[in-house]
């Protein structure tokens, strides 16, 4: 796997954080496996165009002048009326030490049963908790919802294909993805159900 590389630098002593991003500079923090709390700074431009693009378990190469760290991205602070990137949190971490992290669902594909039975796809999980080395850990899980043919269908936690080194600590048996009816039509069944049960209780009084 090709690695992502950002270059810092330790952070200016006195220098403001405002007057940091002004030099074209992010602030940074990284910290963690024999890593004291460390500022950086970063290259905004660079991070700009690196950092969108990790997810929460893609694994950084942190270049602090000439000395690597492998890291996650913790924490990424926005400015949304400026659209940029105002501070990140990187946690150093060991490829040797496993770490528990959450990882994102990607769902691809079309449910047969939306087409077929109008059915619709309700998305309990986005995203699961993992265990395993950093190098081995995914950017996502892939759920292909092509196999949930008809209503009633469902992807549990334990449907979820991941590499053997990598540990799912969800509940085996909870569910991802189900198919359901529409609320209308489950209302409409649900009424249908119940007028026998009236009509026959009715019965019963005037007996």
């Amino acid at each position: 796997m090709e690695r992502t590389v950002l270059k810092a630098s330790r952070r200016p002593a006195g220098k403001t954080a405002k007057a940091i991003r002004r030099s074209g500079l992010l602030p940074a923090v990284m910290y963690g496996h024999n890593c004291p709390s460390t500022p950086i700074v970063l290259d905004a431009h660079q991070a700009a165009l690196i950092i969108p693009k990790l997810s929460s378990s893609a694994i950084v190469t942190i270049d602090l002048e000439g000395a690597t760290q492998a890291a996650l991205i913790r924490e990424k602070q926005r400015d949304f009326v400026r659209n940029a990137f105002v501070h990140i949190d990187f946690q150093v971490v060991s490829l040797t030490e496993k770490l528990r992290t959450t990882v994102g669902l990607e769902f691809v594909g079309v449910s047969p049963a939306v087409k077929d039975f109008n059915g619709v796809v309700v998305h309990n999980l986005s995203e699961v908790e993992v265990e395993s080395l950093p190098q081995y850990l995914p950017e996502q899980i892939t759920v292909d919802i092509n196999k949930l043919a008809k209503i009633g269908d469902a992807f549990h936690v334990r449907d979820l294909v991941v590499a053997p080194e990598v540990t799912v600590l969800q509940d085996p048996d909870e569910v991802v993805v189900v198919v359901s009816l529409p609320k209308e039509d489950a209302a409409g069944e649900g009424a249908e159900m119940a007028e026998p049960e009236v009509i026959e209780r009715g019965k019963k009084t005037a007996e």
